[in-house]
């Protein structure tokens, strides 16, 4: 037994290391495009998606200059100025009007500063420009490209590695793709388990909700399909283990510093808050289910107990993992409460989340690790009182509440969300999580 684990661990390490050694040898095959005359009924499908696809490219510019850090905006702000809008730039853009242009060199380094340019470009790029673009080869190309996405995807299309966990309905395992090289993590649910348990509307939910969810701080869903034994969602894998592991495991002792703390928080928190623009509530947040990657960013995982929720209602019940379950779930509760947040990730070190939970009287204790703004952070959270919640005055915005907390004042939300922010702690790959080996 500890030989074929031997193996299994030497094969995924070496698919992990080098994707393209793992390509299959007919890829070329696989990925052939067909003629374009087989994939122009795909255009009507997806017009709409080009229209955003390709006006998301057109601002990148402008969202660069966005997230960049403050003390640099201004020398980005006259580069750009320079490039694109002076009288004798090199590449001067003439669709801007005069006015704007002389409001730009005015108000330099402002986050707003080239808002109104942008706005008059995208007007300008959304009708000729994207006409002409839907005529061009690339065009054709892109068509191509979705009709192989359409593909019906099998077990086939996958190579399956070592488990790397396993849960009430089935285990997870590495994957890799055969056509591309790029490696998975496939949750297989067995049928059977489903079945006896009941769990068909628990599964298609959390296959629908990852569906809607295209957040750098969730994981994705990149493939879905079905066995004769099992359900298998194939989704982003995470290499760096779960929190719970780094917290007791991966220190002289268990907890995290203040700004690790902070950081997983910040990311968590943002991963939260895509879920709440969508009306989705996840209702399983514990460290378990946090994972970090290969860099030492966390996604949130396993949304198998997630629900939709409309908008102006409230959802009911008492859903969760005994010890992690917020203290007033039994309440109906507001979409944006951020239940677990605080106790279990924000502070720097783990309050006995079970006591608390099942007794009305107990009041959490903090040790000095907490800072003030921690303490107060988990306090405001901790609040019995929907109203006095922090997080629960603004729909399902909540989470611009926490953003303004006086523990996250540090942060710098854009360039966290754009992902150009430094994990406070990286690690070797495959040297962080209990699955790394």
């Amino acid at each position: 037994m500890e030989l074929e684990n031997i193996v299994a661990n030497t094969v995924y390490l070496k698919a992990r290391e080098d994707s393209n050694k793992g390509k299959s040898k007919k890829w070329r095959k696989i990925l052939q495009f067909p003629h374009i005359t087989q994939c122009i009924g795909i255009r009507t499908k997806i017009d709409g998606h080009v229209h955003r696809k390709f006006m998301a490219v057109c601002q990148c510019a402008y969202e660069k200059y966005e997230i960049e850090l403050d003390e640099r905006r201004p020398e980005l702000a006259e580069s750009i100025y320079n490039t694109f809008l002076a009288e004798n730039c090199p590449e001067p853009v003439k669709l801007v009007d005069r006015s704007l242009i002389e409001q730009c060199q005015l108000h330099t380094g402002t986050k707003a500063q080239f808002m109104e340019c942008t706005r008059q470009m995208k007007t300008f790029l959304a009708y000729e420009p994207f006409r002409l673009f839907e005529q061009s080869m690339y065009f054709h190309r892109y068509l191509q490209w979705k009709w192989l996405e359409s593909l019906p995807v099998t077990h086939k299309t996958f190579r399956m590695y070592r488990v790397l966990g396993k849960g009430g309905f089935g285990e997870v395992c590495a994957c890799q793709v055969r056509a591309t090289g790029k490696m998975y993590a496939c949750k297989k649910l067995e049928k059977k388990r489903i079945k006896k348990r009941r769990g068909e509307a628990m599964v298609l939910t959390e296959k629908q909700i990852l569906q809607k969810i295209n957040s750098r701080f969730v994981v994705s869903l990149a493939y879905a399909y079905e066995t004769k034994d099992s359900l298998c969602l194939v989704l982003t894998l995470m290499n760096g283990g779960d929190l719970k592991f780094h917290i007791y495991n991966m220190g002289a002792e268990p907890g995290f510093d203040e700004d690790r703390a902070k950081f997983y928080a910040a990311e968590v928190l943002l991963g939260l808050d895509s879920l709440h623009e969508m009306g989705i509530v996840y209702r399983d947040c514990k460290p378990e289910n946090i994972l970090l990657d290969d860099h030492g960013h966390v996604r949130i995982s396993d949304l198998g107990l997630a629900i939709e929720v409309p908008e102006g209602e409230t959802v009911r019940g008492r859903v969760g993992t005994v010890g992690y379950m917020g203290k007033y779930t039994i309440i109906p509760s507001p979409l944006n409460i951020f239940l677990q947040v605080s106790p279990k990730i924000a502070a720097p070190e783990v309050i006995d989340n079970e006591r608390y939970t099942f007794s009305p009287d107990c009041q959490e204790r903090y040790s000095s690790r907490f800072c003030d703004e921690a303490k107060n952070l988990c306090q405001l959270f901790l609040k019995k009182s929907p109203k006095e919640r922090l997080g629960c005055n603004s729909g399902r915005r909540g989470a611009s509440e926490v953003k303004q907390h006086s523990f996250f004042a540090s942060i710098n939300w854009k360039r966290l969300e754009a992902g150009l922010v430094d994990p406070p702690c990286q690690f070797e790959e495959g040297s962080c999580g209990k699955d790394g080996v």
